[in-house]
């Protein structure tokens, strides 16, 4: 297939939220300081299990890459946003544009497959525990980390290869604060038949099979915490899943609510509004869900601080 751009444009217009003066300067302080928090929280997970030997064990080994996933899927949507609030500008180059959309892609994709590997994670490790040590080694953790990027990092490469391919004319306003790929696929003056064809196909292998094997890993899951006896074993055994259950439901809840609700709605203002959910909401909310919920992360924090102080 020969890979070509006609496009006539060198930039588009990101239309964000809202074009009302007035609201602008609360839209700059909501989102920068959402932002601030999301850094804050997952650098402070990061340097928790980074710092404290006793949680260098794969639940957060896989728990500090995603915080780290987290930092950078959020970093390539709202520094961007923030600069065009600030200067009153909706422009963003071509270029910038289609290297926006890969990243997103790219760490979008990672945020799927790492959840989906920290729900095999606490498979393992409630279902068959005599054998986790050796299911889930350090080897091991690497290489499903490994299939993680690689998997992500071929998907968004296949997916903006599709959309160098595509003509831009006159059409280049883009109802989102973001370049988000359906969006600009329908921004596109050619044929998108084979790029509608290629997006839904990646959505539904690499989206519908992590999200088949959650499912599938905590069904697992239920049935052995209720095959426990006592109810301070059952406890106990959902305590260890817990957190990683209220981030899988509100990452997968709010990213298919979204794609559902554009479905039924052209409404490309709600559409943006409720993107903001899966990109800035629950990357913010997993730092608070994990060390509020977890004895472990607060107490390597509340050490570090100590000998730092």
């Amino acid at each position: 297939m020969e890979l070509k751009n006609d496009t006539w444009i060198s930039e588009f217009l990101l239309l964000g939220f809202s074009e009302e003066p007035e609201l602008q300067p609360f839209l700059f302080g909501l989102f920068l300081s959402m932002y601030l928090v999301t850094i804050l929280g997952n650098l402070l997970i990061i340097l928790a299990v980074s710092s404290d030997s006793h949680l260098h064990t794969p639940m957060y080994f896989f728990l500090a890459n995603l915080s780290f996933v987290d930092i950078c899927f959020t970093s390539t949507t709202i520094p961007k946003m923030l600069v065009n609030i600030q200067t009153q500008r909706k422009a963003i180059t071509y270029e910038s544009c289609i290297m926006q959309m890969y990243f997103f892609l790219l760490f979008g994709g990672l945020d799927n497959f790492l959840l989906t590997v920290m729900a095999y994670d606490r498979f393992m490790a409630i279902c068959h525990p005599l054998h986790y040590t050796i299911t889930m080694s350090p080897r091991i953790c690497s290489l499903l980390l490994l299939v993680s990027w690689i998997m992500s990092v071929l998907n968004s490469l296949l997916q903006t290869l599709m959309v160098l391919r595509l003509s831009f004319c006159t059409e280049v306003e883009i109802p989102h604060f973001f370049c988000e790929l359906s969006q600009m696929i329908q921004l596109a003056c050619s044929d998108t038949f084979l790029n509608n064809m290629v997006m839904y196909l990646a959505a539904l292998l690499l989206g519908g099979a992590p999200l088949a094997g959650v499912l599938y890993s905590y069904s697992k899951i239920v049935s052995s915490i209720c095959g426990i006896s006592s109810a301070q074993g059952k406890y106990e055994a959902f305590s260890t899943c817990a957190s990683h259950l209220s981030i899988v439901s509100l990452f997968y809840c709010t990213s298919l609510g979204v794609h559902f609700s554009s479905a039924a709605t052209q409404s490309f203002h709600s559409n943006a509004v409720a993107s903001v959910m899966y990109t800035v909401v629950t990357p913010m909310l997993n730092p608070f869900i994990y060390s509020l919920r977890n004895r472990d992360i607060k107490g390597a924090l509340n050490v570090f601080f100590r000998k730092k102080s």
